[in-house]
């Protein structure tokens, strides 16, 4: 059976179309079918043929056993939306500045293509974050996340008011700009730029961090994974806030919504090349300063590997 990929790339990045149109042309010489959105494809100058499947944003997913995301964080995170759909791996190859979600970089794209070619990747699963949004009782919204969950403000010149609840129970009222709730995997995204702390992937956990709260007690939390979290707007904001999830899809917070945030039913799906260890990741996209380090010989091998990526 011919093996199909869903290839995500920015149709309005000159240099993600060029980087997509090399890989189309190398997965499809080996035999691989590629869909495209309608929109890539236009942007790619290409027309449906025997490899490659072009279709609607609402199908184009279905048949594929692997997303291939060239980009940033940000196109990462849309890609992240068709492969969890259809439940299958998202393999990013960073083409944006940190690219915390990628795999790979642009360097090493014959090696990631070689991989995708003969299968030689293991799955790695996510914790996701399912979200309710109610008002007056009534459900008005219903959303996911794998980075985070944010209340915001909608107007800067106004604070936003709200009580968070843990398991049922009020837990304390915070005047501020905004709360984040976060996986793991958010960990070293926007709640990191709130002052959250970083989070192994392997550690199932929710993060909850207030974003310029006005109170005493207003310190970043690390919540259990069964953790049922709410964050109620309170009728005392003025104007309304609002609810991003992983800054891709919004919903409107009236004064009385209520946000309802629990670990997520269905993960994503993340495509490993290597078994290089999270704190590799970290160090490579931080740029961390190792100086001085000298551990073992076998160690300071696989931190060399690690730095090498996919081969």
């Amino acid at each position: 059976m011919t093996r199909r990929i869903l290839l995500v790339a920015h149709p309005r990045r000159a240099e993600a179309l060029l980087v997509a149109k090399g890989v189309v042309e190398r997965l499809t010489a080996v035999g691989i079918d590629v869909a495209l959105q309608a929109e890539e494809a236009r942007a790619l100058d290409l027309t449906r043929s025997d490899h490659v499947r072009i279709a609607a944003e609402e199908q184009v997913a279905e048949g594929c056993d692997l997303v291939v995301v060239l980009g940033g964080d940000g196109t990462i995170l849309r890609g992240a939306e068709f492969a969890r759909s259809v439940d299958v791996p998202l393999l990013g190859v960073n083409l944006g500045r940190v690219g915390f979600l990628a795999e790979a970089e642009r360097d090493n794209l014959d090696a990631v293509v070689e991989h995708i070619a003969t299968s030689r990747y293991s799955v790695e699963e996510r914790m996701t974050l399912d979200v309710d949004v109610r008002h007056c009782e009534e459900l008005i919204a219903r959303s996911w996340a794998l980075n985070e969950v944010s209340v915001e403000k909608a107007a800067r010149e106004r604070m936003l008011e709200v009580t968070i609840e843990v398991d049922g129970r009020p837990l304390s009222t915070w005047g501020c700009d905004g709360v984040i709730v976060s996986t793991p995997t958010g960990s070293t995204a926007y709640a990191f730029s709130a002052g959250g702390p970083v989070v192994w992937p392997g550690v199932e956990a929710m993060l909850l961090v207030p974003n310029s709260a006005h109170a005493l007690f207003a310190r970043p939390l690390v919540l259990g994974p069964d953790t049922h979290l709410a964050v109620e707007v309170t009728e005392a904001t003025e104007g309304c806030g609002v609810l991003w999830c992983d800054g891709r899809r919004h919903v409107e917070l009236p004064p009385g919504a209520r946000i309802e945030v629990r670990k997520g039913e269905r993960p994503v799906r993340l495509a490993r090349l290597t078994d290089a260890p999270f704190t590799d990741r970290l160090v490579a996209k931080f740029d961390l300063s190792v100086v001085g380090w000298r551990g073992t010989g076998a160690a300071r091998s696989r931190a060399a590997e690690a730095l090498d990526g996919p081969s």
